[in-house]
């Protein structure tokens, strides 16, 4: 299990978490700052240069998920991770990789009052050199609080249990932290994923398309990105029946006819990923009476929308981009198109 410990730079989740660990038994601290320090000797300097904060560095990301996974298949038990984490798809792709591995999050968010946040900030804040960097890195953390209060009115305060450290001391929050973890206040996040595959898959999605042929898209809880309905074809499942079982679980759509195949597209392997086969199924007209029927999943499924294939430019992974335009272009000819990473062959 892990106990995510997030707030505001300042608030306290460090101090926190080193005393959680003494009233948790079993438990270990680890701290992915580590991890962002050690990227900073490991990722070439232009690299980092094009970004602002090392949370941005999708290896980052990974290698949290990653370094969790194998600290608690070494020490077991429990571990504290005091961490900030502000944008949701961050949370969505740290958590969901976390939750592939079966490893359950408690997510806890230590929220003090402004004045007192800006106030611990300017007292605590410290940083290796002159004086000017630690006014950088004051200015850097205050300039952040209104991202950490926007989160915090939208999905982070929905999304954690809230503790109000204003008037407590590190310890005393550690012991309001305990005490909501054993009575089950801070209850398991809710975001899923299957488990990451060990080979190539085989996966199946649907194109679904309203009245004014726009196409649905689903959002997902646990990785970046816009997505088509669809998942993994299981074992001795035949493909266009994977599609209607995954339109089914995923937004409540019993589909009346097996979707026709558009593409084939072989997915090029790219460590630490796999690659494999994705098909793509024309699922048809969607009335508008049965979009409004549209259930999701809260623990998989953020949002749906349909969209036109220009606005899916911003929402989809270019991979996934690319495949939904040859898609599209096999429906326009009633034909069905064999895709090698992305462009048609034969």
């Amino acid at each position: 299990m892990i106990v995510w410990i997030n707030g505001a730079f300042g608030a306290g989740k460090t101090s926190t978490a080193r005393e959680l660990v003494d009233l948790i038994p079993n438990s270990t601290l680890y701290d992915p700052e580590l991890t962002g320090g050690a990227l900073s000797r490991l990722v070439p300097q232009k690299r980092l240069a094009e970004v602002s904060d090392f949370q941005d560095l999708p290896i980052w990301r990974r290698l949290v998920v990653d370094t969790a996974a194998a600290l608690l298949a070494e020490v077991g038990g429990v571990l504290v991770v005091p961490m900030t984490l502000l944008r949701q798809e961050y949370r969505d792709e740290i958590f969901g990789g976390l939750a592939a591995r079966r490893i359950e999050v408690r997510h806890v968010l230590l929220a003090p009052e402004e004045t007192i946040l800006r106030r611990r900030i300017d007292d605590r804040v410290e940083h290796p050199g002159d004086d000017g960097a630690k006014a950088r890195a004051r200015r850097w953390c205050h300039d952040h609080i209104a991202l950490f209060r926007a989160a915090v009115d939208g999905w982070l305060g929905a999304d954690a249990y809230v503790v109000d450290n204003s008037a407590r001391t590190a310890a005393e929050t550690a012991r309001a932290v305990a005490d909501a973890l054993d009575a089950g206040h801070a209850a398991p996040c809710g975001i899923v994923q299957t488990p990451e595959p060990t080979g190539e898959t085989l996966a199946a999605g649907v194109l679904l398309f309203d009245e004014h042929d726009r196409f649905l898209l689903v959002d997902p809880t646990y990785k970046p990105g816009w997505e088509f309905p669809g998942g993994v074809v299981e074992p001795g499942e035949p493909p266009a029946r994977a599609g209607m079982r995954e339109v089914a679980e995923e937004i409540g759509l019993e589909l009346d006819a097996v979707p026709r195949l558009l593409l084939v597209d072989w997915e090029r392997p790219q460590p630490p990923g796999y690659g494999g086969l994705r098909l793509l199924f024309d699922g048809g007209l969607l009335p508008a009476a049965d979009a409004d029927r549209l259930l999701l999943p809260g623990a998989e499924l953020r949002a749906w929308r349909f969209v036109t294939e220009e606005e899916a430019a911003d929402l989809l992974p270019p991979v996934r981009y690319q495949r939904l335009r040859w898609a599209l272009r096999a429906r326009e000819r009633g034909t069905v198109l064999n895709l090698e990473a992305g462009t048609p062959v034969g």
